[in-house]
């Protein structure tokens, strides 16, 4: 395909292509790097720092390389045939880590299997050993340094994509709100547009609203669009068509979102009949078995690291009544699973009359819908600020957890004036236990709208997994390590 654009955009145009060819290619060198550290550093720790069982006879470091070669020959082709160096939005440090585990322990299994086969002398069990520690460890050290460094360019604007959605239904609007929340993505949102039958398109939040179908000629020409996601329903499908023809003329990589009656492909497992494929829908992943992996999870969890946080605890509370007259634990009704109540623990924040300040307050709510958020609340104590900075105020919740009323992870428990403003849509966020953290909390915390709060919940409900979860609670260290989004 023959890659042509406006003059003005042809030079952004050319760096984003290269870009692409370039950082696979770098990804490798830093990989291969990292290996042969992996490799020379397992050779250290055995034969210089002697870490293991007396050594009969010594190898010399030259004598090893063929290991080291072996290392290099398997393990990167076997990352490369696993797709650990195609661009994959999905792919986090998760997915990373055990893709580098599966992939090291087979490369080094072969290499036990060929030098015993093939060398007349043994290696040392030790450094085969630290070897596969080792390259495991630095693999993923250094998949890390490497997305830093990229996220760094990214926040300067190196290599971001310009993005154009067009859609305007829930999947179109997850999509926006994923971008947005995930900066390492390096994609900075324009917009989006709406099918040609709109009668009118609003903006969604801070998403900016762009126009319909019809104006994404003149938007790619004009806002200097590198990519395009399109999230429309299969009524409008007939709409694609254009849009892929013209982002081909112009050299604008497209991306499409299968319509699968908006469902997850979590929820949709391929089958056939002689050789027709089938789309076996399935039922919700919250069911028995699933609730009590979780309930168990929950309890473990929240119980270990509640008595290790509990002398912690018992200190924020002194400094909270040194400050503030009244009591340092703050009880509230909340809404949980089904509709039922339930008392909520959080260490307080707030001037003791802060429910009746709030009345005068309300003109300047910084949320949208039945929230209410300041990022400078008057009503918070100097402690206060910095133990919601901190969301320390919300340790006390682990005994919800304890209890049952919450699990770790899971939709944020509403209160009961909130659940009064609910419409049928957002009554879905009560089908499961309200969460300590969730999938908004780190997506934008507080900075998020309510509907993408709402939209992100319902999300979380439908597409729940144990690998979900984790993905939330790691990324929940690091927004509060960040304090983004928190006040």
């Amino acid at each position: 395909m023959t890659v042509v654009r406006q003059s003005v955009d042809a030079p952004t145009g050319a760096r984003l292509l290269s870009s692409r060819k370039i950082v696979p290619i770098v990804v490798v060198v830093c990989d291969s790097v990292m290996i042969y550290s992996a490799f020379v550093l397992a050779y250290w720790v055995r034969y210089a720092l002697k870490v293991g069982p007396h050594i009969q006879e010594s190898v010399s470091f030259s004598g090893y390389q063929p290991v080291a070669l072996f290392l290099l020959g398997i393990m990167i082709p076997l990352l490369a045939v696993k797709g650990a160096y195609r661009s994959r939005l999905s792919r986090d440090v998760v997915d990373e880590a055990g893709l580098i585990f599966s992939t090291a322990t087979i490369t080094v299994a072969s290499i036990v299997v060929i030098t015993a086969m093939l060398h007349d002398y043994q290696y040392s069990r030790g450094v085969i050993l630290y070897v596969w520690v080792l390259v495991i460890a630095m693999v993923v050290l250094g998949r890390a340094l490497f997305r830093s460094v990229q996220g760094a360019c990214f926040r300067y604007g190196i290599g971001v994509r310009r993005l154009l959605v067009v859609g305007t239904g829930d999947v179109a609007k997850m999509v926006m709100q994923s971008v947005v929340a995930r900066t390492d993505l390096g994609y900075r949102l324009v917009g989006f547009v709406a099918h040609r039958g709109a009668t009118q398109v609003e903006d969604f939040g801070r998403f900016r609203a762009l126009g319909t179908v019809a104006d994404v000629p003149a938007l790619v020409e004009d806002r200097l669009i590198d990519e395009v996601i399109i999230a429309l329903p299969a009524s409008a499908h007939e709409e694609v068509w254009p849009v892929l023809s013209l982002c081909e003329r112009h050299g604008v990589s497209l991306k499409l979102v299968p319509d699968l009656f908006e469902m997850s492909l979590s929820r949709v497992e391929v089958d056939d009949i002689a050789g027709i494929p089938l789309l076996d829908v399935q039922e919700r992943p919250l069911r028995r078995i699933a609730r009590a992996a979780k309930r168990v999870t929950d309890i473990l969890v929240a119980g270990l690291v509640g008595l290790i946080c509990l002398p912690f605890l018992l200190v924020l509370g002194a400094l909270i009544r040194l400050e503030n007259p009244g009591p340092a634990l703050l009880r509230q009704v909340r809404v949980g699973k089904d509709g039922r109540r339930f008392t909520c623990l959080k260490l307080r924040t707030m001037r003791p009359d802060a429910a009746l300040l709030q009345t005068e307050l309300e003109g300047q709510n910084e949320s949208r819908g039945p929230l209410f958020k300041m990022r400078d609340d008057p009503r918070c104590t100097r402690i206060g600020r910095y133990v919601r900075r901190w969301s320390l105020d919300e340790l006390p919740q682990l005994w919800n957890v304890v209890k049952g009323d919450m699990s770790l992870v899971g939709p944020r428990p509403p209160l009961p004036s909130e659940v009064e403003r609910y419409d049928e849509r957002h009554l879905r966020r009560l089908e499961i236990h309200p969460g300590m953290t969730g999938i908004w909390q780190v997506s934008g915390r507080s900075d998020l709208p309510f509907d993408e709060m709402v939209m992100m919940d319902i999300y979380y409900v439908d597409n729940w997994s144990i690998a979900l979860d984790i993905r939330i609670l790691i990324r929940t260290i690091l927004a509060v390590m960040t304090r983004h989004g928190a006040y």
